[in-house]
C-alpha cells in the first residue's frame, strides 16, 4: 500500500471538477520572466488576450479580467449592477448557488431563493412565474449557475432568458460559468446574458487566480446607477485602461501569459470541437457508471453535465450507505488519484469524477479504471465491466476526422 508521505511514481491524476490539470504548454508559457506591466511588450500581450477572450465567451462585449478567484467575480457582478437592499432572484441548484446567495446577503442585498433538490437545474417556468408576480419590478436581477460543480447538473440559460422576456420583466440576467466556460457551449450574446461570471481554473486549464465578468450594454448602463460600494471591482476604470492593453493596477502577469496560451489552445482546437470532446467523454463516463449499476445524481438526462459526473454511493447489506469519502481516500492512497468530494448536504454519499479541460481518451480510461479498482478494493457493491462500457462508448463515438486519418 502506498504511504501518503512517500513520493508516488507517475503523475498524480487530478480528477476533481476543478482546478483541472494544467497542460505543459501552459506551464511553459507561465515560466516566462515577468515583464514591465506598463511597457510595450505587456501592451501587446494585453491586446492579444482581450482580442481573444471574447471568442471563448462568444461575445463582442467587454470582458473584465480580475486577479481573483471566482468568488471575486461573483462579487464584482453584484456590486457593479445593484444597490443596497435590491432583491435578487436566485435558484438553488447546489452548493455553489448557495454560496453565491450567502455572498449576496453579506453585500446587503435581499436574495430570494427558489429552493430545489440539488438533482435538477433551474426551472425556467418557476422563474417566469415568480417574475410575473413581481408587478412592481422589485427584483433587479436573476442569478443562475450554468453548471453546478457540486452536482453535475446544468441549467438551460437560453430558456431562462426566454422566461424573463416572456414575463416582460426588466431584471438583469447574471450567470455563473465558473465550471462551464471553455468546456460547455455557452453564448453570452446569443442567450442575452447581462453578466457572465467565470474563473481560470477549470475549462480554461489555468491555475486558480484569474476571474472574469463578461458584460452586456444593459449591465454597463445599470452600473452607472448602481450604489453598492466598489473600488477594486469597478468595471469602468478597467475597461477604459483595457482599451490600450493595460490594467489600472498591477495585473497577474504570469497568469496572463498562461491565459494567452490557453486561448490559443482552445481556438486552435475550435470551440465547437472542445464542446463535442467534453460531451463525448461525459457520455462515456455515464455509460461506465450505469454499467457499474450505480446511480448518477443528476436526474434529467437533458441536464447532464459535460464537465463532471456526480455518482451516488449504494447501500450495503446493513442498510447503510457506503461512504464516498472512505472510497476517495482509498483511491488516493492506492492509485494516486483525487476525486471530488460531496459538498455540504451531499457529503459522504456522493463522489464526483471530473472530465474537463486538458483531457483525452486515455486519461478518461485511466480515471475510470482507478475508480473501478477502488470500488472493488473498498467492497462497494457494483457490477464489473464499467471501464469496458466506457471503452465501447469511446470507440463508437470517435470523431470522423480521427477515423479518416486511421484509414
Amino acid at each position: 500500500m502506498l504511504k501518503l508521505n512517500s513520493h508516488p511514481s507517475g503523475r498524480h491524476f487530478l480528477q476533481i471538477p476543478g482546478p483541472s490539470n494544467v497542460p505543459d504548454r501552459i506551464l511553459r508559457a507561465m515560466d516566462y520572466p515577468t515583464i514591465d506591466h506598463r511597457g510595450p511588450e505587456f501592451q501587446q500581450l494585453g491586446k492579444k488576450i482581450l482580442g481573444q477572450i471574447g471568442q471563448v465567451f462568444q461575445t463582442t462585449q467587454p470582458v473584465v479580467i480580475y486577479p481573483a478567484s471566482g468568488t471575486g467575480a461573483w462579487e464584482a457582478a453584484l456590486v457593479n449592477t445593484l444597490s443596497p437592499g435590491d432583491t435578487v432572484l436566485m435558484y438553488e441548484t447546489g452548493h455553489f448557488a448557495t454560496l453565491w446567495k450567502k455572498l449576496a446577503e453579506r453585500l446587503a442585498l435581499k436574495p430570494e431563493f427558489i429552493g430545489d433538490d440539488w438533482r435538477s437545474g433551474a426551472d425556467p417556468a418557476r422563474i417566469e412565474a415568480r417574475l410575473l408576480e413581481d408587478k412592481a419590478h422589485q427584483i433587479k436581477a436573476v442569478c443562475v449557475v450554468h453548471n453546478e460543480t457540486s452536482t453535475g447538473v446544468t441549467s438551460d440559460i437560453a430558456a431562462v432568458r426566454r422566461a424573463i422576456d416572456k414575463a416582460g420583466h426588466p431584471a438583469l440576467l447574471l450567470v455563473d460559468t465558473i465550471s462551464s466556460l471553455g468546456s460547455l457551449d455557452y453564448r453570452h450574446d446569443d442567450w442575452g446574458v447581462d453578466v457572465t461570471v467565470a474563473g481560470s481554473q477549470k475549462g480554461l486549464m489555468l491555475p486558480p487566480g484569474l476571474s472574469f465578468n463578461a458584460v452586456s450594454q444593459k449591465a454597463l448602463a445599470a452600473s452607472r446607477q448602481a450604489r453598492l460600494p466598489r473600488a477594486f471591482w469597478a468595471w469602468d476604470e478597467i475597461i477604459e485602461s483595457n482599451k490600450n492593453g493595460f490594467w489600472p493596477y498591477t495585473p497577474a502577469t504570469n497568469l496572463l501569459y498562461g491565459l494567452s496560451e490557453a486561448c490559443d489552445m482552445l481556438l486552435e482546437e475550435g470551440m465547437q470541437n472542445v464542446f463535442a470532446r467534453h460531451q463525448r467523454h461525459a457520455e462515456a463516463t455515464r455509460q461506465c457508471v450505469r454499467a457499474w449499476g450505480l446511480e448518477i445524481l443528476c436526474q434529467n438526462p437533458a441536464e447532464y453535465s459535460g464537465v463532471l459526473t456526480a455518482v451516488v454511493m449504494p447501500y450495503g447489506a446493513n442498510g447503510e450507505r457506503h461512504n464516498a469519502d472512505a472510497l476517495r481516500k482509498l483511491i488516493l492512497t492506492n492509485f494516486n488519484m483525487s476525486l471530488g468530494q460531496g459538498l455540504s448536504k451531499l457529503s459522504g454519499w456522493v463522489f464526483r469524477i471530473g472530465h474537463l479541460g486538458d483531457f483525452n481518451d486515455l486519461t478518461l480510461m485511466g480515471t475510470l479504471a482507478g475508480v473501478e479498482m477502488g470500488l472493488a478494493l473498498a467492497g462497494v457493491p457494483h457490477q464489473a465491466g464499467g471501464v469496458a462500457a466506457a471503452m465501447r462508448s469511446l470507440q463508437e463515438s470517435l470523431p470522423a476526422a480521427a477515423l479518416q486519418q486511421a484509414a
